[in-house]
């Protein structure tokens, strides 16, 4: 049976998919097929994979070691949230954290850099002009010539 709070069109599939990857830890496509099907949304394997890629999703390995689906600033509807959703993504994924001059490096588990990026980058820190990543690494850099170490204590106090 349908559920009939649920449209079947592909922005309310994506958009209920954005929302299962920020609730639920959701480690494979066959397990968010499941739960799409448990909300009446059926879809085939081929239109899962490219919903995914087109949301941006990307599998990250947690503080916990186990990768899992995650959507970085998916719902701009909900930047008033951004700290707490910061927060709570820099207790997940950061290291360390350390600056030089106006640089911040963050150290991540592997594959987790260019996620923590990307939300950063979809999040307005006035202090920070941008973010630059690879595997585990993300450089952050501060708009003040000398403001690295102020960013990157806050980010060490959001990982607590």
């Amino acid at each position: 049976m349908k559920n009939m709070g649920i449209p079947s069109t592909k922005a309310a599939r994506q958009a209920r998919i954005i929302a299962l990857l920020e609730s639920s830890k959701i480690r494979s496509q066959s397990a968010l097929a499941e739960h799409l099907e448990k909300d009446g949304v059926q879809v085939t394997q081929a239109t899962l994979s490219r919903d995914l890629v087109e949301i941006g999703a990307e599998r990250i390995r947690g503080s916990d070691g186990v990768l899992v689906y995650a959507v970085p600033g998916a719902d701009p509807t909900r930047d008033r949230d951004a700290p707490d959703r910061l927060k709570s993504l820099f207790r997940d994924l950061l290291i360390m954290a350390e600056s030089s001059g106006n640089i911040v490096m963050l150290r991540t588990p592997a594959g987790a850099a260019q996620f923590l990026a990307s939300a950063l980058d979809h999040t307005e820190i006035p202090e920070a002009i941008g973010t630059i990543a690879g595997d585990d690494t993300v450089m952050v850099i501060s708009r003040d010539p000398n403001g690295g170490a102020a960013l990157a204590q806050r980010f060490l106090e959001w990982s607590e």
